[in-house]
């Protein structure tokens, strides 16, 4: 009679239902269950969990309460099988649909590395593709098995039993979220400390704290730039003035030339009205030629300023890249303008030659009465013919 009442409790199970158990014993490949019935109830290694484990103690340990769920019942001989992994999958499905649903970022343990990615743990066995552990390239991951990790759910599909997590995608929206921060401090006018990340044929790209901002080659520097890596390298730590800001579009634009003095501001206090200088021919144009003087600095010498002689063209008697030296006849400092000679420089070595010339003349013909005056006269008629 026991044993009918006992029997009678044993199928009264149905395939599906879930059970409160304690396990009593651990062996390699299965366990047992105390689920309050005549016999124990087997739990094969198979259905411990949803990741390939090699011995069940790996997982479970004996006295552990846990619910489980009926998967197989055999009459004939009393026993019941149940699985572990069923019953965590169940609610691994309704909480990732709602981690997925709602974007949640959550922690998990890699658990194993396989090719093209890392395993995980998440109650259903979860994969997270190599492109997905990182922002940056990683060659290789044996250093990430156990290691905890910040995950979105990016894909799910519960009939195929398919789970894709994602740790970039959270490292993403930090970035993404310190950028936004950071482009509501921005202010147009500041000068920061960056670094240059990479350069291009148009600028450096530097960053300034979490965002990059584009350097134009021509905000390199005061001085003519070819190419940016005639300036900077990869690395270099720099000052920069930032000179725009659209964080709609997520663009700064970035200036080093202007978080340095300029060049007039170290140059005015050398340049005198009426010095002469050398310069360098760096433009010709129709109506003169712009000379820099100093790094940076560029004068102008009208057309006619640059000859004795009348010239149709600055290029009959100047070219690009030529030295010269000229004398500054006037500096704007205002509007940052210089007008330059090249006629007066050469005058004056003229009548500095001619001088000279006088000099050695009457010192050849001491007594004859023929004055400084007089030879002056007598050049003087000679460089207007």
């Amino acid at each position: 009679m026991a044993e009918e009442m006992q029997n009678a409790e044993v199928r009264s199970f149905e395939v599906g239902d879930t059970v409160q158990g304690k396990v009593t014993k651990v062996d390699a490949k299965q366990a047992l269950v105390d689920i309050g019935y005549k016999t124990e109830a087997i739990l094969p290694i198979s259905e411990v969990s949803s990741l390939h484990i090699e011995k069940v103690g790996d997982v479970l340990t004996e006295g552990e309460e846990m619910t489980f769920q009926v998967i197989k019942i055999n009459e004939e001989k009393d026993e019941v099988l149940v699985s572990k992994k069923a019953v965590d999958a169940i609610k691994a499905w309704d909480d990732l649909e709602q981690k997925f649903s709602e974007g949640t970022v959550f922690e998990a343990a890699v658990a194993d590395v396989v090719k093209g990615g890392l395993v995980v743990d998440v109650g259903v066995r979860g994969f997270i593709p190599a492109s997905h552990v990182e922002r940056h390239f990683v060659e290789d991951f044996s250093d990430y098995k156990g290691k905890s990790l910040s995950l979105k759910v990016i894909e799910l599909d519960r009939e195929k039993n398919k789970v894709i997590l994602s740790h970039r995608a959270v490292l993403e929206d930090e970035q993404n979220k310190q950028k936004h921060q950071l482009f509501d401090q921005l202010e147009v006018g500041a000068v920061l400390e960056g670094t240059v990340q990479r350069l291009t044929d148009f600028g450096a790209f530097v960053d300034i704290g979490g965002v990059d901002g584009l350097v134009h080659v021509s905000e390199l520097s005061w001085e003519r730039v070819n190419k940016p890596s005639d300036v900077v390298s990869e690395g270099d730590k720099v000052k920069v003035k930032i000179l725009k800001v659209d964080q709609e579009n997520e663009r700064i634009s970035l200036s080093m030339k202007e978080a340095q003095p300029g060049p007039w501001e170290t140059s005015l206090s050398q340049l005198k009205v009426g010095s002469i200088v050398s310069g360098t021919v760096k433009r010709l144009v129709s109506f003169g030629a712009f000379v820099e003087v100093a790094p940076g600095v560029e004068g102008l010498v009208h057309i006619s300023q640059i000859s004795n002689r009348h010239i149709g063209s600055p290029g009959e008697v100047l070219e690009e890249g030529q030295q010269v030296q000229v004398k500054i006849l006037d500096i704007n400092a205002a509007e940052q303008r210089i007008s330059l000679s090249i006629r007066e420089v050469e005058e004056e070595k003229e009548v500095k030659a001619t001088k000279k010339e006088i000099a050695n003349y009457e010192a050849d013909n001491g007594g004859m009465g023929i004055t400084i005056g007089d030879r002056l006269g007598d050049l003087a008629k000679k460089l207007k013919s």
